[in-house]
């Protein structure tokens, strides 16, 4: 997989709030319009890899769009109804722990970043990924951006959209396995998580059995 040089800014010169330069000047060169593409759920050990892709309008951004991860839970859930509201087309996509298992986890955040691209109502002139690596199979060109969440105004508003969407899902999740804590932990290695596989064992299906303390050999 090619992976493109990126020209994004250094950490040191990150913009507090990300904004919409990228694509504004991608819009003046007539690539548009432009879809913000990010996941959440690289990290967990349970649980899919959700993926959105988001197509701003110009004219209705909602204030205080950032990096999801810099965001509480409430601030994230307000901003995405407001992107579902006003945003130009929205588009989810996951893989399941057991596609994970598989495929790993940078190919399935990868595939569903694709997924999500090719769903949405309209079709993109150019995507922003977040990160350092391009999905391969875009019908559209693109470009990686590194720490885009925080640069990128679409980035940003597709990182809110599939954290919340994660989020909702394992929170049912935690409804059927309600002695694992999903919905407090969402999947991730805490104590009470790494406690409740000791106790409980794992989930098939819902844990990555090819990570940490998850995998046969450990």
């Amino acid at each position: 997989m090619a992976r493109p040089v990126s020209d994004s800014p250094t950490l040191f010169e990150l913009p507090s709030r990300p904004d919409f330069a990228l694509e504004t000047r991608a819009r003046s060169a007539g690539q548009w319009p432009v879809a913000g593409l990010d996941e959440a759920g690289r990290g967990p050990l349970a649980g899919p890899v959700v993926a959105a892709a988001v197509i701003l309008d110009p004219d209705c951004i909602p204030e205080g769009l950032d990096d999801s991860k810099r965001l509480t839970a409430e601030a994230r859930e307000r901003l995405f109804a407001q992107l579902s509201d006003c945003a130009l087309a929205i588009s989810v996509a996951s893989l399941s722990a057991t596609a994970i298992d598989r495929i790993n986890i940078l190919r399935a955040s990868l595939e569903a970043m694709r997924r999500a691209l090719a769903g949405l109502s309209m079709a993109p002139a150019l995507a922003l990924a977040d990160g350092r690596d391009v999905p391969p199979g875009l019908p559209c060109p693109a470009r990686a951006v590194v720490k885009g969440d925080r640069i990128s105004q679409s980035i940003a508003a597709a990182s809110i959209v599939a954290k919340v969407t994660r989020d909702r899902m394992m929170t049912r999740t935690c409804g059927v396995h309600p002695g694992y804590g999903f919905s407090s932990h969402m999947g991730y290695a805490t104590e009470v998580h790494r406690t409740a596989i000791l106790a409980r064992g794992r989930l098939t299906r819902i844990h990555r059995m090819t990570f940490g303390m998850l995998r046969e050999d450990e």
